[in-house]
């Protein structure tokens, strides 16, 4: 009689698949891929002197950031993958090309300090990019947490737009408030400013009538008169965090008992939501992909 005992094999971990094996998404990261020419060919454009056709194309690259990030979450194709691609365009549309096409355009004449205030732009745009990465555990909605890469490109991008709407050619002259524009852009984008993300604005349920009419005469505006108006919109938005804060630190120092009867029991957390796209919760980025900077 055999008395041995059978011995079974131990457990083994289940080995792991790598996320790529099972694939990407194609549609959101098509999107992202037409934002990312865009913005190379604005480099290309820049160099052969066409400084207006490079400024367009960073302002197509807008809307294909706009529409990765929304048709992500519409479709549910979040994932890791996505939000990694998405900072490197943008880093490429809205950081490289303005860069470069502010130096060629506005910041050349000044010579080592035009290279170096473009650099400083492109500088602070990845910085830009890689806090929002490491504060994507923390999102909010309400705010963005210093100026959008985005947004600091649409307001060099629709600069050159006026530029050549009020009859200017090929580059400037040494002009010193085009170089502390750049850099004011730069500063912004690594501050702590809290900006509006518009995100909690829900389009589907019913509005006040007047929200309507000035949506409608913005929209008009803005096809009458393109580069007056985008100009205007771009600036308005890159100016209304500083308002803001110079309002809330107003209000504060007039009303300082209701800024300490409001701080009682509530801790506050920094939060970010993404320009480009917004990533639900680190644990679920393997069930769905996609979330500027």
């Amino acid at each position: 009689m055999n008395t041995r005992k059978k011995i079974g094999r131990l457990p083994t971990a289940k080995k792991i698949r790598p996320p790529l094996r099972k694939g990407v998404y194609l549609l959101p990261n098509l999107f992202t891929t037409g934002g990312l020419l865009c913005g190379f060919y604005a480099i290309i454009a820049t160099f052969k002197g066409d400084f207006r056709v490079a400024a367009t194309a960073v302002l197509i690259a807008l809307i294909f950031d706009a529409l990765d990030g929304r048709i992500a979450r519409m479709t549910k194709t979040s994932s890791q993958f996505g939000a990694e691609y998405d900072s490197l365009s943008d880093l490429v549309a809205f950081g490289v090309a303005p860069g470069v096409l502010a130096y060629r355009w506005a910041l050349e004449p000044w010579g080592a300090w035009g290279w170096l205030v473009a650099a400083l732009y492109v500088v602070c745009g990845a910085l830009r990019l890689a806090r929002f990465n490491v504060q994507t555990a923390a999102v909010d909605k309400d705010s963005f947490v210093g100026l959008p890469i985005p947004a600091a490109a649409a307001v060099v991008a629709t600069t050159i737009w006026l530029y050549y709407f009020l009859g200017g050619e090929g580059t400037t002259s040494k002009h010193l408030i085009l170089l502390l524009l750049v850099s004011v852009l730069a500063g912004l984008m690594i501050s702590t400013i809290q900006y509006a993300s518009f995100k909690d604005l829900n389009l589907r349920d019913r509005q006040p009538f007047g929200l309507l009419v000035v949506g409608i005469i913005i929209l008009l505006l803005t096809i009458a008169e393109p580069q007056l108006m985008l100009f205007a919109l771009a600036t308005l938005y890159a100016v209304s965090g500083p308002l803001a804060m110079i309002v809330y630190w107003r209000k504060r120092r007039d009303h300082p008992e209701q800024e300490t009867s409001m701080a009682v029991v509530r801790p506050e957390r920094v939060r970010e939501e993404s320009p480009h796209r917004s990533l639900a919760q680190p644990h679920s980025l393997d069930k769905e992909k996609k979330g500027s900077v």
